[in-house]
């Protein structure tokens, strides 16, 4: 039974890693057009004592700005140019596919890990 409750717990906090990577995801999309604004990443790192993931620190990506030319933007400098964001939206929808295929798979081991610790307790009450 220990085992179950394991696999739950696993499942539980690859499903809460995935949450807050989507999370930071769809704030990159929605800064896309953000001038100055940087992509914003997380890595995963174990939890403590071993047991799951947990999301690790929110890092800034530090590839340059793309440079636009819009004279009559406010932001922009002498030359008609102003920072952008580094923000790829390709990427951005590849890693919300990643972020919701893995928490699809650790939805289902949580479910399956749930059936079989009801069917367990079913048959100790018998």
């Amino acid at each position: 039974m220990a085992d179950l409750l394991g696999a739950l717990s696993l499942s539980a906090s690859g499903m809460e890693a995935q949450s807050a990577r989507l999370r930071h995801v769809s704030e990159n999309i929605a800064n896309a057009d953000t001038p100055g604004y940087h992509r914003k990443t997380v890595s995963f790192r174990s939890a403590v004592e071993g047991e799951g993931v947990e999301p690790g620190p929110v890092r800034l990506d530090r590839t340059p700005l793309t440079q636009i030319y819009d004279p009559g933007h406010p932001l922009a400098d002498e030359t008609g140019h102003y920072d952008g964001s580094n923000v790829d939206l390709v990427i951005e929808i590849a890693d919300a596919r990643e972020a919701q295929r893995s928490y699809e798979a650790n939805l289902r081991m949580f479910d399956q890990a749930r059936q079989m610790s009801q069917s367990l307790l079913e048959l100790l009450r018998r």
